[in-house]
């Protein structure tokens, strides 16, 4: 929820009378900070518009391959037009609870508890987001051996799977070194480990949360765009968040690396929410092009530089106004409205609109809440799962659990 924050936390502090970028966490005061260069600002905006581009741009091809993946630990969660309508509900009374919660009670328990939290989520994020890399260092000849972690619930034909992960020991190599990551940010809170926990989570959301439609993309993106305006606008609550939040849920980079180094505390930042809202519609945009067949992505590039487009726009309007701005509101027309100019001049808003990625989801990763009991390698358990999906009698159409 306060994942969009970021941005407007940054704007409010390159707007005070020192100039600074925002530095929170830092323990250095945003007004004893000389002002931040033209040249470290152009840098450290440069470098989050090319962070923010990275995750949507691999998130999105990843996405494509996740859609028809049979693993049943790498299954996408599908967003419906109902979780879309009441996902800024949501996000807003998980923001006001945030809210409250640093006013009433200590801001440095409720940031450890945090920590820890976004420590392990982190390290699984990371892990997952390196393994297809990691894997082409390792040689032919390691001992890769496969296992899978299930946890169910009763038993027999009532049986209900609560968890189920499959992995080998290639993931638990990157699961090792995602560690040393983790404890890296956990102890020093250094601006580089934050990224890296930032980008995973970017890219992870990309990947893993696909909308079924563009119906609800627009939905999901109109919703929103209203919620940070008012939040952003209408009250200083995401602001007050997002100032005392301190967790990888922003990608940060100092305006003053130039003078300082790595040990640089003048930071321009910018939320994940800004980068995974926008970045899952822009994937739904690439499934789209590959389903027309027509061995073009016009869709995600128009989309891809509408993005580049909204944000550029963001940065430099809180540049001239000097006031935070909810980059939602120029991000979301640029991301709906591009691709349907194009949709429009190529006569394909129909099949747009009719486009249902869960359709192709469904099929490949079905979603069961029963199963037999069967005892063996996981490979025999997937060969008796599979028969039960074929049988006429036990197959029923599962609705995608909410996000």
């Amino acid at each position: 929820a306060v994942g969009a924050a970021a941005m407007e936390e940054a704007a409010a502090h390159n707007g005070s009378a020192a100039g600074a970028g925002a530095g929170a966490g830092t323990g250095t005061p945003a007004a004893a900070r000389p002002p931040a260069t033209p040249e470290g600002m152009a840098l450290a905006y440069g470098s989050l518009v090319l962070m923010a581009l990275l995750p949507i741009f691999f998130g999105a091809l990843r996405s494509v391959s996740c859609a028809k993946s049979k693993n049943s630990s790498e299954m996408p969660e599908t967003i419906t037009s109902r979780d879309a309508a009441r996902f800024p509900i949501v996000a807003s009374c998980t923001l006001l609870g945030l809210y409250l919660f640093f006013k009433i009670f200590s801001q440095e328990y409720i940031n450890l508890l945090l920590s820890m939290y976004f420590f392990v989520l982190g390290i699984l994020a990371l892990s997952h987001t390196i393994s297809p890399m990691m894997n082409r260092f390792f040689p032919a000849n390691f001992p890769n051996k496969q296992y899978q972690l299930l946890f169910t619930q009763g038993s027999g034909e009532s049986k209900e799977e609560i968890v189920n992960y499959e992995f080998d020991t290639k993931d638990l190599v990157c699961l090792a070194l995602s560690s040393v990551v983790g404890v890296w940010y956990l102890l020093r809170k250094h601006w580089i480990a934050n990224n890296l926990f930032g980008l995973a989570f970017s890219l992870n959301g990309v990947e893993l949360l696909h909308l079924n439609n563009v119906s609800t993309g627009c939905i999901l993106l109109g919703g929103l765009f209203i919620y940070d305006v008012f939040w952003v606008f209408g009250t200083n609550v995401m602001v007050t968040v997002a100032k005392s939040f301190e967790a990888p849920i922003k990608l940060v980079f100092p305006q003053d690396l130039l003078e300082k180094g790595l040990e640089a505390d003048n930071f321009a930042m910018l939320g994940l929410g800004d980068i995974v809202i926008p970045g899952i519609f822009i994937a739904l945009l690439l499934r789209f092009d590959i389903s027309l067949k027509k061995n073009t992505h016009t869709y995600f590039y128009t989309s891809f530089v509408a993005y580049i487009f909204g944000l550029g726009l963001t940065i430099f309007i809180m540049h001239i106004f000097k006031h935070a701005q909810p980059a939602l509101l120029y991000l979301v027309p640029a991301c709906i409205g591009f691709p349907l100019l194009v949709a429009l001049a190529k006569g394909e808003v129909t099949e747009m609109f009719s486009y249902e990625s869960s359709a192709e989801i469904l099929p490949h990763t079905p979603r069961l809440t029963h199963f037999p009991t069967v005892s063996g390698s996981p490979a025999s358990l997937a060969d008796s799962m599979q028969q039960k999906l074929s049988c006429p009698r036990r197959r029923r159409q599962q609705s995608p659990s909410a996000m």
